[in-house]
């Protein structure tokens, strides 16, 4: 199932009004600037729709950004802190564990489904181990495609443009076609995302 979030351009009467509305609500983010307003508050209702609509299992202070595409959301798991970038494509057939304070950058793609080349009927022969795993504080690059059974280890960096084949083992940094080794990152990281979004458009 593919869900999409769209925020409307409204004029200034209808963002006015919608100001007015949402000060009757005190857990909506408000900000002195209309358009960062609206931003925030749809993506604190994106949020409400994820988690009670799509069943996707978001822990506190995750955000999904905007036009984000999801397939099968209920076998989609997002930890604490999780920041999910805009216009990420999410194929959770065969399920997704993300950990906590991953950050994903912009028009990453996970696929954890594919059609088996050497099938006559050309069928998907996927089990639940083309299931991918992404550990604590893992940072994605813009544009990266994860392939399916791969787990990506705590700490570890994939490079912008990069095509994950394979394990990638804890706090290493990997980039390419397909993505290997190109170098190390700190271990010693205690950094946690309070899920407060950004205004990017």
């Amino acid at each position: 199932m593919a869900i999409e979030v769209v925020l409307p351009r409204l004029n200034s009467y209808k963002i006015r009004l919608y100001r007015t509305l949402c000060l009757k609500n005190k857990n909506w983010f408000l900000t002195t600037d209309d358009y960062t307003s609206l931003y925030l508050q749809y993506t604190y209702i994106a949020s409400i729709i994820y988690k009670h609509i799509y069943l996707i299992n978001m822990g506190k202070h995750s955000i999904i950004y905007f036009g984000s595409e999801i397939r099968a959301s209920y076998k989609l798991q997002i930890g604490e802190g999780s920041i999910i970038g805009d216009r990420s494509i999410l194929d959770a057939r065969n399920g997704i564990i993300i950990g906590k304070n991953v950050n994903f950058s912009s028009n990453v793609s996970i696929w954890t489904e594919q059609h088996d080349h050497k099938d006559p009927y050309f069928a998907c022969n996927s089990t639940e181990k083309f299931a991918v795993k992404i550990e604590d504080r893992v940072w994605i690059g813009p544009n990266v495609i994860i392939l399916h059974s791969v787990t990506i280890g705590e700490g570890a960096v994939v490079a912008a443009g990069a095509v994950v084949t394979k394990d990638v083992e804890p706090f290493t940094i990997v980039g390419g076609i397909p993505a290997k080794k190109i170098g190390d990152r700190n271990k010693d990281l205690h950094y946690e995302f309070k899920g407060k979004p950004i205004p990017f458009y």
